[in-house]
């Protein structure tokens, strides 16, 4: 069903360059599936928000994805680990027009968090694709920074399964879980999950 839904879809050339180019320099090919490219696309239109967070760059597939649902005055702010997959990633975005409304800060992502926080960033939209065993942590940050009924949308929220399997216990799956508890708990989110693909969590701050 996943290689339906990969193959439905004409081919994309800005996101294909994208994936050409995590390849050619060894990077792990682990960007938002099509399916979910396209989503992230028709959320952020929806909720009509002028100010994205991505927590984690890769090579910029979700980031184009990301910026396509921006409206002409709104904004990605994207936080990368690594140097070279933030270059990588800014220049997909050049080549697809999104350069002049884009900004990457490169480094840890909880101090790149506690940066904005200090600056009195707010966000409308969030997108979470970074180190699984930080997820509750920029879940808590995201909280922290987002507008009134700002969406967060995070990816690999079932790691291939092992979230439901009472046998693994390693510091991701149990992060990841902590996190999925919070979504269906927390009394200031509304959310879901979706179990195609690697588990997606969509989710909207509510108070």
């Amino acid at each position: 069903m996943e290689r339906y839904i990969e193959e439905l879809f004409p081919p994309d050339p800005d996101l294909r360059r994208v994936l050409e180019g995590i390849r050619e320099r060894g990077m792990p090919e682990i960007s938002v599936p099509t399916g979910y490219g396209r989503l992230l696309t028709l959320l952020v239109a929806m909720s009509g928000a002028r100010q994205v967070l991505e927590i984690g760059a890769l090579g910029g597939y979700s980031g184009i994805c990301l910026a396509r649902g921006l409206g002409p005055q709104g904004r990605l702010t994207s936080l990368e680990l690594l140097p070279e997959y933030a270059e990588l990633a800014a220049a997909q975005l050049e080549a697809a027009g999104f350069g002049g409304r884009t900004e990457y800060r490169v480094g840890d992502a909880g101090r790149s968090l506690e940066a904005l926080k200090a600056e009195g960033r707010r966000f409308g939209f969030f997108f979470i694709d970074a180190d699984k065993g930080g997820y509750p942590r920029y879940l808590d940050a995201a909280i922290e920074l987002a507008e009134p009924g700002a969406v967060i949308v995070a990816d690999n929220t079932l790691l291939r399964g092992r979230v439901a399997d009472p046998a693994r216990t390693g510091p991701s799956v149990l992060a990841m879980r902590e996190f999925n508890r919070r979504l269906a708990e927390d009394p200031r989110l509304a959310g879901t999950l979706l179990p195609a693909y690697d588990g997606l969590a969509v989710m909207r701050v509510i108070g």
